[in-house]
């Protein structure tokens, strides 16, 4: 499976990359303060719009023509991703860290170094704030429908968008390690949730089978001296069509497909400049992106140029999932 890089000159650590909801525009925040969208077929940059702060995460509105940024000023920001413009519609008292948009409630979810997770209604001709204080960093969060899925520390604390005065559960990690990330299962109340020690722990619930999915393993062999890799998993996207099929991505540059269900390895990329930053699949799962970039987690950290790569899903990588698992019915 070959990529391509998108060529683009990002001057400073990217944050995040996400594709559009019904296109294959990708999103693209950096610490160089610039928030950009590409055009991932067309080879295109189609926009580059700064500001005055170090953008740490962004998503798409559902209609894709506006999109939303965290920054290290501590503001949320609102792009018009036609010409540009932005505009703050709220602020947190530190770091704005994370952030997400919920097309079923209308809601801007955005998480800071304040401890707070902040509800932005984008229905409402002035955005509404609702505000959680957790009491602790978010190091990760991720919505699907109506399920908020937040992590802190070793544990993972569930919320449904339509009760947020009530938490749905609050459950510690299979890890019980520090998570770096979690991703929502798209067509489960599941999720996989990465730790800092390149460890990767699944849950994958069915109603009408009693035998839940619930495993942990290690996205590294024992190397030759008997040691396991101790390389953050730093990002986890799962296919949006292919049931169970997801893909991990560290901080030593290596991008691995895994079968949820069969608990089996599907496919390596070749190892990467950078660490891998970040990752997001198209929204027919054709397309993966990668984002190959220092992450400001280790001091001996490589510093190549920051770059985004495309790669096409081969036929013969979906037809390599285990029978049962290649459609979301």
């Amino acid at each position: 499976m070959n990529g391509t890089t998108t060529g683009l000159e990002i001057r400073d650590a990217i944050s995040r990359i996400r594709f559009a909801p019904k296109s294959n525009n990708l999103l693209i925040s950096s610490w160089d303060s610039s928030l950009r969208l590409y055009d991932a077929v067309g080879s295109a940059l189609r926009l580059e719009a700064p500001c005055e702060a170090a953008l740490l995460d962004c998503c798409f509105h559902n209609d894709e023509s506006v999109a939303f940024a965290a920054a290290s000023d501590g503001c949320v920001r609102r792009y018009d991703l036609h010409s540009g413009i932005n505009d703050t519609i709220g602020n947190h008292d530190d770091i704005a860290t994370n952030i997400g948009y919920s097309d079923e409630t209308g809601q801007v979810i955005s998480a800071g170094l304040d401890k707070k997770i902040l509800f932005w209604d984008m229905r409402m001709a002035k955005a509404i704030e609702y505000l959680r204080n957790l009491g602790a960093e978010v190091d990760s969060m991720s919505l699907f429908g109506l399920n908020f899925l937040v992590a802190i520390g070793s544990s993972i604390h569930e919320y449904d968008l339509r009760k947020l005065d009530k938490l749905v559960q609050s459950k510690e990690s299979q890890l019980n390690i520090r998570i770096r990330c979690v991703s929502s299962i798209p067509y489960s109340k599941g999720y996989a949730v990465g730790s800092v020690d390149g460890r990767v722990a699944v849950e994958m619930p069915y109603p009408s089978n009693p035998n839940d999915i619930s495993y942990m393993f290690r996205c590294h062999p024992k190397s030759k001296d008997g040691r396991y890799h101790l390389a953050s998993v730093n990002d986890i996207v799962f296919n949006p069509l292919i049931c169970g099929a997801f893909v991990t991505g560290d901080n030593e540059g290596y991008v691995t497909a895994w079968d949820a269900r069969s608990k089996r390895r599907l496919f390596g990329l070749p190892r990467l400049p950078n660490s891998v930053a970040s990752l997001s699949y198209n929204h027919d799962g054709q397309l993966l992106a990668v984002a190959s970039s220092y992450t400001y987690q280790e001091a001996e950290e490589i510093e190549e140029p920051p770059q985004v790569f495309i790669y096409k899903i081969d036929d013969s990588c979906i037809r390599s999932v285990s029978a049962g698992s290649s459609s979301r019915n």
